[in-house]
């Protein structure tokens, strides 16, 4: 007995796309929708350029990254929270470091109990200097200590990897700061401690200026800037949340984390506090 087949089943595309996103779970899609959000805020960063150099003309002033660092304060203000208030958590009254000596370039020094302190801006070459160091010294070397106002962004993600290669804890101790980006180095450490009385701010990331005068470029280059951060401190076990306050803080203040922000982020991963040593 001859059967007569019917016709074939159109697939509905609802039905594909639920099968698409049953492949994932939804860790993973809480994951990649929160990183969207922060790409999204980039680009909304980078229109303001955009606004901004078209209210000027198409024209933006020339300043180098450089000479951005260091015209910027080593301890800028609280990010204003809005109106004439500014940020309750401005713990600059505690940092005891000096100004000139977090200008210069990082430097590393070895201490007794396997304590290597990382002192000084990041910047062009710091991550050679850092591997240089590991690879002399770097059996002897525990923990970091960080003291740094921050500056370039590959050298502190790179520098970042190559203390968690190693399993090594950071700290940023009483009096100590870690800024801009210092904590993207600091969430490489296999263990993370900040003092109590220890300031640990973020702001925006920011670039050459001939960037600024295209600001089709400025908007993509925000956008893999901030999804490269993000998935840098997702692998960090950092949650990547805490850029949020990046993206909304200006080069010329700093968002500064408070002790419970930095736990609820996962940025410090123990409780107890440095002290001074």
């Amino acid at each position: 007995m001859n059967e007569t087949s019917g016709p074939t089943p159109s697939r509905s595309p609802k039905g594909s796309w639920t099968r698409y996103l049953a492949r994932f779970d939804d860790g993973a899609l809480m994951r990649a929708a929160f990183i969207g959000v922060l790409i999204g805020a980039a680009g909304l960063v980078a229109f303001d350029l955009r606004q901004l150099s078209e209210a000027n003309g198409g024209f933006l002033p020339a300043l180098q990254p450089e000479t951005l660092q260091h015209t910027l304060r080593i301890l800028p203000p609280a990010v204003e929270a809005g109106g004439d208030r500014r940020q309750s958590n401005d713990p600059r009254r505690f940092v005891t470091s000096d100004e000139a000596m977090l200008r210069q370039p990082i430097s590393f020094t070895l201490e007794p109990g396997g304590l290597l302190r990382a002192t000084g801006s990041i910047g062009l070459g710091s991550a050679g200097r850092l591997k240089a160091e590991l690879e002399a010294r770097g059996e002897y070397v525990k923990r970091v200590s960080l003291n740094s106002p921050g500056g370039a962004l590959d050298d502190a993600i790179l520098m970042a990897r190559m203390l968690r290669e190693r399993g090594i804890a950071t700290m940023v101790e009483d009096g100590a700061i870690c800024a801009s980006s210092c904590p993207l180095m600091m969430a490489g450490g296999a263990v993370r401690l900040v003092g109590e009385q220890a300031a640990v701010g973020l702001h925006q990331f920011y670039t050459a200026a001939d960037a600024l005068t295209q600001p089709a470029q400025a908007m993509a280059d925000a956008q893999m800037t901030t999804a490269r951060i993000s998935r840098h401190l997702e692998e960090m076990g950092v949650d990547p949340a805490m850029w949020l306050h990046a993206l909304d803080t200006p080069p010329r203040a700093l968002y500064y984390l408070t002790a419970e922000e930095m736990k609820r982020y996962k940025l410090v991963t123990a409780a107890e506090n440095v002290a001074s040593q």
